[in-house]
């Protein structure tokens, strides 16, 4: 029996939409990341992009447990001396919680050519409104969705 290797073909993505009203970021981030990657299908190719688009509406309505919105900080230095910037994850928050919710599912897919290419499928926005409805989005089924 020979391997079948598939084709990442455009045209047979679909697109999800996702309600982050009340979810949990890392759980929500996890589900994206799985949904992006393409492993909820069978034909899933580590090397390959086969996974779907996904559209995440009320970002701001999102929540995290414990400590950390006061304890995680996100860093980015500039490589100068003195250069070094820290955020804590409710600052962030406040300004951009669409960046919050990327950065997350950044972090869960590969750190190469191949994950910066599943990270622009993904579409965040903060209220209940987005304008990809030509595209005719499903709601992401329970059997696909991790608990």
């Amino acid at each position: 029996m020979k391997t079948v290797v598939p084709k990442a073909d455009p045209a047979q993505r679909k697109w999800y939409i996702i309600d982050a009203d009340g979810e949990v970021l890392g759980r929500l981030a996890s589900q994206v990341a799985m949904v992006l990657r393409g492993k909820h299908k069978p034909e899933f190719t580590p090397h390959l992009d086969m996974g779907d688009h996904v559209v995440v509406v009320n970002a701001e309505k999102i929540r995290v447990t414990g400590q950390k919105l006061e304890q995680k900080k996100y860093t980015r230095y500039s490589g100068y001396p003195g250069g070094l910037r820290i955020r804590s994850l409710f600052q962030l928050f406040q300004d951009h919680p669409d960046r919050v919710i990327k950065k997350a599912v950044r972090g869960m897919l590969p750190k190469n050519r191949l994950g910066r290419q599943m990270i622009r499928k993904l579409r965040i926005y903060t209220g209940p409104d987005h304008p990809h409805t030509a595209q005719m989005p499903v709601v992401l089924p329970e059997n696909m969705r991790r608990t």
